[in-house]
């Protein structure tokens, strides 16, 4: 137990820091008047644009990179690197990009989990997922999958639980690689939508110009119905 504390002191401390300086050196070039915005917004979305184009293969390195600490060591979720890998390389590198970050991310921090705080995470989370156990005996991918699509779990929480069952990591990542795709897809969409909105409008639309976007709306209408599916789906899974 004093060994977890630690390294839960430890990754606090160091999240802790990143985040100040990141916020220091950002503070110190830009101002909240100046990054709330629209210019700034539409400016910098050019300039994403232009370094896009003069490097691809850099700028989805260095993204896929920021990803992957993005969920380890910082524990961040999915949604704004989904919208913003969205708004910097559209839906479809966008949603390949993402989703292999999140999955690597997820990955590695599943094996840390598994490494250092198996025994603190059986402690605290067996009883609550006990009916899970037989399922993940009788097919741990098929499972995985299921578990990885239905969500309903905070997303670092999700990526540590599997150690009760000691899945193999290549389960994991494949598991994850492919559950994540249709949320992560709609998302990507949205922000993708995001920044054609942006580049097509020199002023600020409004909130009702934005949902009544056909590149939002629809989006996020399957988006609705998918949280709706995997609702039901949880249902069944978390429950028989």
């Amino acid at each position: 137990m004093e060994k977890i504390t630690k390294i839960k002191l430890f990754i606090g401390i160091f999240y802790l820091i990143i985040v100040g300086i990141f916020l220091f050196f950002f503070f110190s070039k830009f101002s909240l008047q100046q990054i709330t915005s629209y210019n700034f917004i539409k400016e910098n979305s050019l300039y994403f644009t232009n370094l896009k184009n003069s490097n691809l293969f850099l700028v989805i390195l260095i993204f896929l990179l920021s990803v992957i600490l993005w969920v380890f060591p910082f524990l961040g979720f999915g949604s704004p690197v989904a919208l913003l890998g969205g708004y910097i390389f559209g839906k479809w590198i966008g949603t390949i990009v993402v989703i292999l970050g999140l999955s690597i991310g997820a990955t590695f921090l599943y094996i840390f989990g598994n490494y250092f705080l198996k025994d603190f995470i059986r402690d605290k989370f067996l009883n609550k997922y006990k009916n899970l156990e037989s399922k993940f005996k009788k097919s741990e991918f098929i499972y995985l999958l299921v578990y990885r699509f239905c969500g309903g779990i905070p997303w670092q929480l999700s990526c540590i639980i599997p150690a009760i069952f000691n899945v193999k990591v290549s389960n994991f990542f494949y598991a994850t690689l492919i559950g994540i795709i249709p949320q992560i897809f709609l998302t990507v969409s949205i922000g993708s939508g995001l920044e054609k909105i942006i580049d097509q409008n020199s002023e600020a639309p409004s909130i009702f110009e934005l949902i009544t976007s056909r590149e939002i709306y629809i989006p996020m209408a399957i988006f609705i119905l998918l949280i709706i599916f995997s609702l039901l789906l949880r249902n069944f899974f978390y429950k028989k």
